[in-house]
């Protein structure tokens, strides 16, 4: 083969190729926007169908962190005998299952809500136990008393909490 009649077909390819590469690129760019395009109309459209659950979670602890209030509870949650360790014990049970009751809300809710009502059902049974551990607390009646006291001088845990998830709540929305 002549090298000149090489030169000829080599310089008429280039075009060719050139445009081959550039619609090669073209394509790929297009087809990988499609594509993230997709996954954004996918996810907009599982949250969209995810909202009301989530909104549920947020009821379901909002009401949670209710019913944990210390004069909430307390109210309640009557004593069956005079005996201030076996009220203690009733209170902190009724806690605890509230809590089992609710901990697959956790899938719906971000973990750092999820530690602050954590914290806040942590934070009731200690006030209960401490209140418990009091000379003065001698029986059920004056551990309710004194824990009501306790919470007429500060916000309890659970409000705490509960503004949190209100904050969060409103972010969502």
């Amino acid at each position: 083969m002549n090298p000149e009649r090489f030169i000829d077909l080599f310089l008429f390819a280039i075009p060719s190729l050139i445009t081959g590469l550039i619609a090669y690129y073209f394509f790929k760019e297009h087809t990988k926007n499609e594509d993230g395009r997709r996954r954004f109309l996918l996810k907009k459209e599982l949250q969209v169908n995810a909202l009301p659950t989530r909104l549920q979670a947020y009821e379901r602890m909002a009401l949670f962190l209710e019913r944990i209030s210390p004069s909430k509870l307390l109210i309640r949650v009557v004593p069956t005998t005079s005996n201030k360790d076996l009220y203690e014990a009733l209170l902190i049970q009724s806690i605890e299952q509230e809590y089992e009751h609710n901990l697959s809300q956790q899938i719906y809710i971000s973990e750092k809500c999820w530690n602050v009502i954590n914290t806040a059902k942590n934070a009731t049974i200690q006030l209960i136990r401490k209140a418990n551990m009091l000379e003065k607390t001698d029986s059920a009646n004056k551990l309710r008393e004194v824990v009501l006291t306790e919470m007429m001088e500060r916000r309890s845990p659970s409000d705490a909490a509960l503004s949190f998830l209100k904050e969060e709540i409103a972010e969502i929305l």
